[in-house]
């Protein structure tokens, strides 16, 4: 299966600052991939590196074959590529099926109401369409993050942190959703997440950040018994 993202040796420097040091790692299609590290590894930088908000001061990035590094931030979606936010980024005096609206226009087109309805629907939240988004519980404001990505047609989808905020019952939730999302829609999926359990249950490969460089990559698996991932962010966690 080809890669859909590459990241290749991609280099950020804030001032003096090194947040992203000589980073690479594939995606491929109709993968989950898990990025994962500690507080500070620079796994958000990364996803604002692949959404243009940031631009690397050397590496490549590509996308289906294509460089990514020409194409300002507002053109991203119509590459294909949405996102969530670790924060949630949601127009709060807004309804929420007003935010699901908005992120038909990423494409330079509006979704229809029975589109972004059916969205809602999808995500569990068709009875709250009305709602203004800041009436929403945290957990529920992701889940229109979501609905709004989608109506986007992504054919990447990066989440950054969904399971935030979540129970343990929740976070199982989560991660069928995530699996039956990329099925349904035919995804590929980009997950930065501090949940151990949920990364390595749903994910195809995984990537791991520390202080800026990859220290890792692999299956689940070989992530989880990786030494030099337990050392740095794993730790008991890592058992069976």
């Amino acid at each position: 299966m080809a890669a859909l993202l590459s990241v290749e040796e991609i280099t950020l420097r804030f001032g003096g600052i090194v947040a992203l040091d000589g980073v690479s790692f594939e995606v491929e299609a109709g993968h989950i991939a898990g990025l994962i590290g500690p507080n500070g590894a620079g796994k958000t930088t990364a996803f604002n590196v692949i959404t243009r908000l940031y631009a690397p001061d050397q590496g490549r990035l590509e996308f289906d074959g294509r460089s990514l590094l020409e194409t300002p931030a507002h053109r991203i979606a119509e590459h294909g590529i949405a996102r969530t936010f670790q924060n949630v980024n949601l127009f709060t005096s807004m309804s929420v099926l007003e935010n699901v609206l908005v992120g038909g226009h990423r494409l330079g087109r509006g979704t229809g109401e029975k589109e972004a309805r059916a969205m809602l629907e999808y995500v569990g939240l068709g009875v709250r369409a009305g709602d203004l988004a800041a009436s929403l519980p945290y957990g529920l404001q992701k889940r229109v993050e979501i609905a709004r990505a989608l109506a986007a047609k992504p054919r990447l989808l990066l989440l950054d942190e969904p399971a935030g905020g979540l129970n343990h019952e929740g976070v199982e939730e989560l991660g069928d959703f995530i699996l039956r999302l990329r099925d349904d829609h035919e995804l590929t999926v980009l997950l930065v997440e501090h949940h151990m359990g949920l990364v390595m249950r749903i994910s195809d490969h995984v990537n791991v950040l520390g202080s800026g460089r990859k220290i890792a990559g692999g299956t689940p698996a070989d992530v989880r018994a990786n030494p030099d991932v337990i050392e740095a962010y794993l730790g008991s966690e890592a058992g069976p």
